[in-house]
């Protein structure tokens, strides 16, 4: 029945967002800022969804290009993980996206990258131009590093387009972790706290192109601590 509920106020008041979204970036269509503005407007929804949440991110983060790297765990990352998202950050998602009624279209004018995984020549030439934009029009790149949803068993293995980008862009690695989503219902009321947090910078010079993977293994095990300590922290919060 709640869940029921919430589908019938949510989905009318996602699809005015989007709509209102879309109008909004059609001012002015594919700014740096979009996804940083449409990305507030998502985790501001979070409490419709029963979630308290909590986001750390450093006060007065001066501007530089980096390269954002978060968890992918389902389909409540849209209104909790986004709640982290900085100015001037864009992200890198499937091609597909654009044909997603409502939110495709947003996505797409929000000025978010758009590739085509299932063509490997394409996706190496869309790290070169990633990387080339970042640098050109100061951008800042959000990737989810795992490729597909965790579904809460912990990180998967990471691919290596994100630290071959950071690399070539020569820009820091910022690791963005949220903790544990896997157990959030749409039919439970209240799905208590959810914590994102902004950990420190990983300097990339360096690391050399050869040695990427060394580079995502240990973003891997630095994002997998603080996994575990945010997952702790949530449960004496929900349990309090």
């Amino acid at each position: 029945m709640i869940a029921l509920l919430r589908i019938l106020i949510l989905v009318p008041i996602i699809i005015l967002l989007c709509i209102i979204g879309c109008l909004f970036c059609l001012i002015r269509p594919f700014h740096q800022n979009n996804t940083f503005v449409i990305a507030g407007w998502l985790s501001s929804l979070a409490p419709l969804f029963g979630i308290t949440l909590i986001v750390r991110t450093p006060k007065n983060l001066a501007y530089e290009s980096r390269v954002f790297i978060g968890n992918h765990q389902n389909t409540f990352d849209v209104v909790t993980i986004s709640g982290a998202v900085q100015q001037g950050t864009v992200s890198v998602g499937k091609k597909s996206l654009k044909w997603v009624p409502f939110f495709g279209q947003l996505y797409w004018l929000s000025g978010n990258i758009m590739i085509d995984r299932k063509n490997k020549t394409k996706a190496v030439g869309t790290i070169k131009q990633t990387a080339d934009r970042m640098i050109e029009d100061k951008l800042s790149i959000w990737m989810f590093p795992e490729g597909t949803r965790n579904k809460g068993d912990g990180l998967l293995p990471f691919k290596t387009g994100a630290f071959h980008t950071a690399i070539q862009a020569q820009a820091p690695i910022v690791p963005v972790v949220l903790s544990d989503t896997s157990y959030f219902k749409l039919n439970r009321w209240n799905n208590g706290h959810a914590i994102v947090e902004m950990m420190e910078p990983i300097n990339v010079r360096d690391y050399k192109k050869s040695e990427v993977r060394e580079l995502a293994s240990y973003c891997h095990e630095q994002m997998t601590a603080k996994l575990n300590q945010l997952n702790s922290e949530v449960a004496q919060l929900n349990n309090t």
